[in-house]
């Protein structure tokens, strides 16, 4: 299955630099670490738990990835990966890898202290002067969320855009129904009503926990998630607090469920089943991450309806103007240098990602190797896209896992390929970038959230406390009105503690985040 589509190279690199990375030749290997021989260190990606690419290779020092990983940047890679759940075990057992790659911030509980403990070391000087294009090409933002006491402790893979989510809908229903894209709240709803005329299944589809399915809590701004506090008078809250938008917001989700234009069982409908009503051409409206959605969704609900359109939309707006989703941390993968490595082996490591940020790399990660993942004609790339499950999987493990201190926005190289793709970008560059709810946040958690797990939300759902409650009242069995009792609930069974320490952190600027 290929896609003969043109790429103007003269907006990338020029065709001969293409060549020179893929050759798998030792010119690459020397400019990555300008070392005689290759640099043989070892390397941890964070993995969670499934049947990836990776985790079906015997022996990942020969993975055929891997080798050409190791030719172009002059490298003999120990590649190890590591489930996210059992980080804490390689930390107890002191079997450390000389480069160890997380999904944690460095004074995030899950890292157990080992920052502070100095069994990694800073890495500023380093990076000044052996990969000074990383350092130049990673937003100091992003900087900032890995270093510690002043001192920048890991290469992050990052966001540039952290407005990732977005609110799908089914075009060729809005045509037939011969309504504009609805822009405010009371649009949203005139659309869902008719799209439940036209005999639409879920107009909009919900799902468990409201997580997917919050694009109402954005237009008023009270999202209930752990990195949505705000500041009220002289205290930190959350942005639940605010009674009038939270319930107009659970009015709003009632009037929905009360007329049908939601699911009557979606407080138990799972990401699985979510995922099946919408691929089975059941839901009119819905929300999901961009990156990879838009082009997935299309294929799938095309698949049962040929005449189907998908697209994203901007998010309605609620009374303040205000749209979309919560901002996701700018940081999504962290790689940390071992205590332990020396200083040549410490300078070939910061060349290696170094190497990581430049064209070269790009090309090499996102299409493979000329003449066995794409071609060259005339100046243009025409990419063999993966066929089926297998190349998919092995896709992501070259382009997703193995390329480090990347910008994991999207793989722009990959989605201008086709029409589904560029319709991506232009949706994150549009759209995207124009939304999103920022709020306080706090790097390690707050100690509070661990001592009481109801009151405590994550990045994507809100507490259970506050949710139970919400469900409650979306159904009818509790009055919207009663939302002040739930804050005092809250409040009484350890929220004040919480919000204290919130106020405290928040005062003293320990480990605070304000906005993205």
């Amino acid at each position: 299955m290929k896609k003969t589509i043109g790429l103007v190279m003269a907006s990338i690199l020029t065709v001969g630099s293409i060549a020179g990375c893929a050759d798998g030749g030792n010119k690459q290997g020397d400019k990555a670490n300008g070392a005689a021989g290759p640099t043989k260190f070892s390397i941890a990606f964070p993995i969670t738990t499934g049947d990836g690419y990776g985790q079906r290779q015997a022996d990942l020092s020969k993975e055929k990835w891997v080798q050409r990983l190791n030719k172009l940047t002059n490298t003999e890679l120990d590649v190890r990966l590591i489930q996210r759940e059992k980080m804490g075990v390689v930390f107890a057992g002191n079997d450390i890898p000389d480069v160890m790659g997380t999904t944690f911030l460095p004074t995030g509980k899950d890292m157990g202290g080992s920052v502070e403990a100095g069994i990694f070391q800073p890495l500023d000087e380093v990076l000044k002067q052996y990969a000074p294009n990383l350092l130049k090409k990673v937003p100091k933002e992003v900087w900032d969320t890995v270093s510690y006491n002043g001192h920048i402790y890991a290469i992050p893979d990052y966001l540039t855009n952290p407005s990732r989510r977005g609110t799908f809908i089914r075009t060729d229903l809005l045509e037939k129904a011969g309504l504009p894209v609805p822009q405010t709240v009371d649009d949203f709803l005139n659309v869902m009503r008719a799209f439940k005329k036209l005999g639409v299944e879920n107009p909009y589809q919900m799902r468990e926990n409201f997580k997917y399915a919050d694009v109402i809590f954005g237009a008023y701004d009270v999202l209930p998630y752990k990195d949505q506090f705000e500041k009220k008078g002289d205290q930190i809250v959350p942005k639940f607090f605010d009674v009038e938008n939270t319930q107009k917001v659970l009015q709003t989700y009632k009037t929905m469920y009360d007329e049908g234009l939601i699911p009557k069982d979606f407080a138990i409908i799972s990401s699985t089943d979510y995922s099946k009503m919408i691929n089975a051409g059941k839901s009119g409206m819905w929300s999901a991450n961009v990156g990879g959605g838009l082009q997935a969704f299309r294929t799938n609900i095309q698949a049962v309806n040929p005449n189907a359109k998908v697209d994203v939309i901007a998010s309605p707006k609620g009374p303040e103007g205000k749209n979309g989703y919560a901002l996701y941390s700018p940081t999504v993968r962290t790689f940390y240098i071992n205590k332990k490595v020396d200083k040549d082996k410490l300078v070939a490591i910061m060349k290696y990602f170094d190497w990581m940020a430049t064209d070269e790399a790009a090309i090499f990660f996102s299409y493979g190797i000329e003449g066995e993942n794409y071609t060259i004609d005339n100046g243009k790339i025409n990419y063999k896209i993966p066929a089926n499950k297998e190349e998919k999987d092995e896709e992501s493990w070259r382009s997703g896992t193995l390329w480090a201190g990347q910008d994991a926005t999207y793989n722009k190289l990959q989605l201008q390929l086709n029409q589904d793709g560029q319709d991506t970008l232009k949706a994150f560059d549009t759209i995207l970038s124009k939304e999103g709810l920022p709020g306080i946040s706090f790097t390690p958690d707050l100690n509070a959230f661990a001592k009481y797990p109801d009151l405590t939300p994550t990045s994507d759902t809100g507490a259970k406390l506050i949710v139970d409650h919400m469900v409650k009242m979306v159904y009818g069995k509790e009055p919207i009105s009663d939302w002040p009792k739930v804050i005092e609930e809250y409040k009484s069974k350890g929220g004040n503690e919480i919000i204290k320490e919130a106020t405290d952190r928040y005062n003293k600027k320990e480990g605070v985040t304000i906005g993205r």
